[in-house]
């Protein structure tokens, strides 16, 4: 396993729509195996593939920090509600916006033996869902800002 450079806004991988995975292979378990690890080292609760420069349909999420999901050529098929609020990235460091999203996600994938199931998650996992889908197609959450983004390090600075 080895921690991956993190892709950061503006460069090109990131607006590029990602291939669907057709089989599992050793090296596709060992990027899963470092986008685990880089998701967390990062401190973040979701990575896609093309974060860390590969162009697959692969996205990893934790939003709990010990039940992570794999999801490979995942889909959204259902969603419901919404729900605003603050949103970053690790492909854009130190900055966060305003993001309206579903407050309930239902989506498709296959895990890591290639077994299709569904996730369904609301608030920060239908948040996370759809950020981490949305890099898959090229798109990344600064498109979907509500005015504009804002320093992390301000916000967290507010709070205390």
């Amino acid at each position: 396993m080895a921690i991956r450079n993190i892709r950061e806004y503006g460069d090109e991988v990131l607006t590029k729509k990602c291939k669907e995975v057709t089989e599992m292979t050793p090296r596709i378990k060992d990027l899963i195996e470092d986008m685990l690890e880089t998701m967390y080292e990062a401190n973040g609760v979701g990575l896609a593939a093309p974060q860390v420069g590969i162009l697959k349909r692969i996205v990893v999420i934790d939003v709990t920090g010990e039940d992570p999901y794999v999801l490979i050529n995942p889909r959204i098929i259902a969603t419901d509600g919404e729900q605003t609020g603050q949103e970053g990235c690790l492909s854009v460091p130190g900055k966060c916006g305003i993001v309206t999203r579903p407050n309930y996600v239902k989506a498709e994938a296959l895990d890591i033996n290639m077994k299709p199931f569904t996730l369904e998650g609301e608030e920060l996992l239908a948040r996370a869902i759809c950020h981490e889908l949305d890099h898959l197609d090229g798109h990344i959450y600064v498109e979907k800002v509500e005015g504009d983004l804002m320093d992390t390090v301000m916000e967290e600075d507010e709070e205390e």
